[in-house]
């Protein structure tokens, strides 16, 4: 292999380096999606892209293809900078993003309609892509024809026949049932395997943590708020993988307690423009249901948790991925509730008191916990009770809010307050208005 060979050998197919990505908000500071993220993809792997939502995997997907330009930071693929749609690379979405009045041979071809290529060559191409993913006999039929998981297969086949360098996955199995999930999963690593698909790496994301260790040779594990990359994992196993295997459990076990580590929250640097705020008022409240914290709370209560599951047999149990159970592990530590740590779920004795309590019991344990632990909610509480109509507008709840994150975040945050605050009669809200007040709650509440 002479020196040039060498040097086209070793370059990565893609490299992002301190990236950065941020978007402009009116009236306040720019909203920091993503910042100082390094990744490098080689040929002939499949890298995953693992967190929380709102940590800007998708994000970086878009600059990855070049749908989206950074704020700052150098992109480059096959050594070349990025600067407008990244040829050589192809997405597949979670919402198969299929054109209802096109066939599915149409579907497939439209990419390869797009680069100009002749009708011959389309037919022949889309044919065998068709094939590969297992739709063959499928040509002529119309989406609203498919189940879900022959029409991912479709975007899967649409992605496949310009025959990509790099295949991005934007959380492809996420829509589709568990059992025709796990089908595709091991379809698409059987191709892979067995050297059949026309492409040379893939980067996927996933908010499945067993999905990741299952198909991916790097892990990329994103921490929130902005996206970083908090740790790189190396994913040792041959395929295919025994999910069953003790060390498999393990480097599963281990991501969910890398997931589960709390972040130091680092207050902003106060000036005459932005005065210091309360940081955990300004911290995103979980979008989670009373409800769904009651039912946890009784689940691991009662056997065979007796107030300690390991998470990932907890979410096995419940059926529930890492991205549905960490926001209500979370919810409960900041209440109070429980205690996260190591990949383990703990219940606190104010935990295993609401667990044993009856209805008035939990609200009235609810609300000690709102009050102690969830600033948001103590201070509507306490403008409520200084206001002499016991009333305020959620207008300028949310305005605060949004001066500290985005308005999607503060939107949640507002309703999960909302919706909390009603649950421990702390005070009422009224839609229309969009006004809380202690309209039929009593003082002592």
């Amino acid at each position: 292999m002479d020196a040039i060979t060498e040097t086209v050998a070793a370059t990565p197919l893609l490299e992002v380096r301190a990236c950065r990505q941020s978007y402009h908000k009116d009236s306040s500071a720019d909203l920091l999606v993503l910042d100082d993220v390094n990744v490098s993809i080689a040929n002939g792997e499949i890298v995953g892209l693992l967190g929380r939502s709102g940590s800007g995997k998708s994000t970086l997907l878009r600059i990855v293809a070049g749908l989206l330009t950074p704020t700052a930071g150098d992109v480059r693929w096959q050594g070349k900078p990025v600067s407008g749609p990244t040829q050589g690379v192809a997405m597949v979405f979670q919402s198969f993003a299929l054109f209802p009045w096109l066939t599915v041979q149409e579907n497939v071809e439209l990419g390869l309609e797009a680069l100009g290529t002749p009708r011959a060559e389309r037919d022949k191409r889309a044919e065998e892509a068709i094939d590969l993913i297992g739709l063959g006999g499928y040509e002529s039929a119309y989406p609203k024809e498919l189940s879900g998981g022959m029409r991912q297969r479709v975007g899967l086949a649409r992605a496949l026949v310009v025959h990509p360098d790099l295949l991005l996955m934007d959380e492809p199995f996420s829509a589709l049932d568990v059992l025709t999930a796990e089908t595709l999963r091991t379809d698409l690593i059987d191709l892979w395997m067995e050297g059949k698909l026309p492409i040379k790496s893939v980067l996927m994301v996933t908010h499945n943590i067993e999905e990741a260790v299952l198909m991916c040779d790097r892990i990329l594990v994103f921490s929130s708020n902005p996206g970083r990359v908090a740790s790189e994992l190396r994913v040792p196993f041959a395929h295919p993988r025994n999910r069953h295997d003790a060390a498999f459990r393990q480097l599963v076990d281990d991501i969910y307690a890398l997931m589960t580590r709390r972040a130091t929250v680092i207050p902003k640097a106060t000036t005459a423009a932005t005065p210091a705020v309360d940081v955990t008022f300004a911290t995103p409240l979980q979008p989670v249901s009373t409800n769904l914290l009651a039912g946890l709370i009784e689940t691991m209560a009662g056997h065979p948790y007796d107030g300690r599951a390991d998470l990932p047999a907890l979410a096995a149990a419940l059926q529930l991925e890492a991205d549905e159970l960490l926001p209500m592990g979370e919810a409960l530590q900041l209440l109070g509730f429980g205690v996260l740590e190591e990949g383990d779920l703990k219940l606190s004795e104010p935990g295993k008191e609401f667990a044993h309590a009856d209805t008035d019991g939990r609200k009235a344990l609810f609300a000690a916990a709102l009050r102690a632990h969830v600033p948001l909610v103590a201070a509507i509480r306490r403008t409520l009770d200084e206001r002499w109509n016991h009333r305020a507008s959620a207008v300028r709840f949310r305005d605060e809010l949004e001066d500290h994150m985005s308005p999607d975040y503060a939107e949640d945050t507002l309703r999960t307050a909302i919706a909390w605050g009603r649950y421990a009669e702390l005070y009422t809200y009224d839609e229309e208005a969009a006004q809380f007040s202690l309209e039929d709650i009593e003082a002592a509440a």
